[in-house]
């Protein structure tokens, strides 16, 4: 587990730096002199390069020393970060990004398959949440840090300290990981034919569902919370969310590893985030309740990964790191499209207090699907 750990640390950095930038975007607008809308663009080139690089660079590396790949991916992390602190226009700052994009594209799924190969298999689960908890950590404990960093010194300072923790990790996993290969990589024949299975295929359109409306849904917390609630402060919820995120990540694998059924599990994941989601517009007006659906949407948001990482390993074993890598963009394209559909929704009249009744029916289809796959007759 102690090569594990290492994994998380490169995670902390990716989680750390997905989600502090749009924290960050107020700052880039006053050194920019750039609309609101254009430096939300910071955020859609990471997010849009992370999903496209996670299976295309996963293919094209695969079968290379593990150690190798992931100190590539972490390197171009850093530099892209390092980069985007540097950046004298906006245009150079959006490239850095995507740069930096590309390498968290290649580093997550990558990570994750690394992890659930160190361990025995009835311990990959395990594995697999500290690995993913690594990033929730970053999002909860780095997130507050880098925006505190950025209001005493500036938003370039906060791109600094996850350049250094890149490298920190970098240098971690050149002087103490193991050095094994990658799975060979598949043809593209084989990847056609891998997401013409219908399992495959199923498993992977629950991830992208799932994060249509859990991460399309976080975008337009404040939105809410100012429709249904007037409340001084966002970072509570935002806390709660966090929070949350950090218990589910850490907590699913053991739940992997004792029950033997990540598929069943993650049908409970999908129903209480549901539950979580409806209940916000009634929770927000009770003090002592308020919180509780935004720990329960987190953390369940954050433990859905696991199971379906374990399930298209154990699906295809010999291109481990692709299909995960699959699964990583459908992550992230489901992040983008939540987003723009949110947007679209509330523009075409939607109230924001009706989103997370949207969200809430968009889970019971995720749902709805991973009934199917459980009760289908192929194992």
């Amino acid at each position: 587990m102690r090569k594990v750990l290492l994994l998380t640390i490169g995670m902390f950095a990716l989680g750390f730096d997905a989600y502090v930038i749009s924290g960050l975007l107020p700052k880039m607008e006053e050194t920019f002199k750039i609309s609101a809308s254009q430096a939300g663009q910071a955020v859609s080139i990471f997010t849009f390069c992370y999903a496209l690089a996670a299976p295309v660079f996963a293919t094209i590396l695969a079968g290379k020393p593990m150690r190798n790949i992931l100190v590539l991916a972490l390197a171009v992390f850093s530099i892209g970060n390092g980069a985007s602190a540097l950046a004298p226009t906006f245009s150079t700052l959006l490239m850095a990004r995507a740069i930096a994009g590309i390498g968290a594209g290649l580093y997550s799924p990558l990570a994750a398959a690394a992890a659930a190969s160190l361990v025995p298999g009835q311990m990959r689960g395990r594995a697999l949440g500290i690995t993913l908890g690594g990033m929730s950590t970053g999002t909860v404990a780095g997130v507050p840090l880098g925006l505190f960093i950025a209001e005493h010194l500036d938003w370039q300072t906060t791109l600094w300290f996850i350049t250094a923790l890149g490298f920190v990790a970098m240098i971690g996993i050149i002087i103490s990981f193991p050095d094994f290969p990658a799975s060979a990589p598949p043809s593209l024949q084989q990847r056609f034919a891998m997401m013409a299975k219908g399992r495959v295929a199923a498993i992977i359109s629950v991830t992208f569902i799932t994060s249509i409306a859990s991460l399309g849904l976080y975008t337009y917390i404040s939105t809410i919370l100012d429709n249904l609630k007037d409340t001084p402060s966002l970072a509570p919820y935002l806390w709660a969310w966090g929070i949350g995120g950090v218990i589910g990540s850490f907590s699913v694998g053991y739940f992997i590893d004792r029950t033997a059924r990540p598929k069943m599990l993650m049908a409970g994941i999908l129903t209480i985030m549901a539950f979580a989601m409806f209940c916000i517009p009634f929770a927000l007006p009770f003090p002592i309740l308020s919180f509780l659906p935004f720990v329960l949407w987190g953390a369940m948001g954050w433990a859905s990964q696991a199971p379906q990482q374990h399930e298209l390993l154990r699906l295809q074993p010999n291109h481990g790191a692709a299909v995960v890598a699959l699964n990583s963009s459908a992550n992230y394209l489901g992040s983008a499209v939540g987003s723009a559909l949110g947007g679209i929704v509330l523009l075409a009249g939607l109230t924001p207090s009706s989103l997370p009744f949207a969200a809430s029916c968009l889970v019971l289809a995720a749902l709805l699907v991973q009934c199917l796959i459980m009760f289908s007759k192929k194992k």
